[in-house]
């Protein structure tokens, strides 16, 4: 992903191919997300008007930095995920043994292929977090900026629990589903304050 142009991965996604998709969709928009926090920062430290705000701004530009390579990195593990999870159901099974081994690596590869979108998930929420935590010192010029960096964390957070959802269907350890599914429903709870950025960011600009 980080060595094609955004117009060739584009392409790729619109392919036959199943891999990427929509998981990695997610770690793209996540990204998205991650790099408006920065902006927004890098256009907010220095200006003297915005001061005492300084020290937050800095510490959320690290954390967004963090978070916009995570996601990155995030988009391209999906498809690996992913493949993983089909070569696995083209395992032999001809015999008892192969049956088997063919199961478990399925089960396998669905844990793994649930466990990207779930990371992309925390990623989400952690940007949607950044951008309540920069809303009142962020440069007035791009506040707008803030709100779409919500939107797209809270898009790339529904996006990566849909994709989390899929594979625990076919997740046939209790245990795993549950430890998964709480995760994930811990990180959707960014879903208000993103929602709630957004809404205070409209009712500013129209002020």
């Amino acid at each position: 992903m980080r060595k094609t142009t955004i117009e060739e991965w584009l392409s790729g996604l619109a392919s036959e191919e199943p891999a990427p998709g929509g998981g990695a969709a997610a770690g793209l928009n996540a990204a998205l997300g991650a790099a408006l926090i920065s902006m927004v920062c890098n256009l907010t430290i220095g200006k003297p008007k915005y001061a005492e705000h300084e020290q937050v701004m800095r510490e959320a530009l690290a954390t967004a930095e963090r978070l916009r390579l995570e996601a990155v990195q995030l988009a391209e593990d999906d498809a690996e995920a992913f493949s993983g999870v089909v070569a696995a159901y083209k395992m032999p099974k001809g015999t008892d043994e192969e049956k088997a081994a063919r199961s478990a690596a399925i089960q396998k590869g669905l844990v793994e292929a649930a466990e990207v979108p779930l990371a992309t998930a925390k990623v989400s929420a952690g940007v949607i977090g950044l951008s309540g935590k920069i809303l009142d010192g962020s440069n007035r010029n791009v506040l707008s900026d803030v709100a779409v960096a919500a939107s797209s964390a809270k898009s790339a957070l529904e996006s990566a629990a849909l994709n989390v959802d899929i594979n625990l269907t076919s997740i046939k350890d209790a245990s795993e589903r549950e430890r998964l599914a709480s995760a994930l429903n811990e990180a959707l709870q960014a879903k208000a304050q993103a929602e709630a950025v957004m809404q205070a960011v409209a009712k500013r600009i129209r002020s």
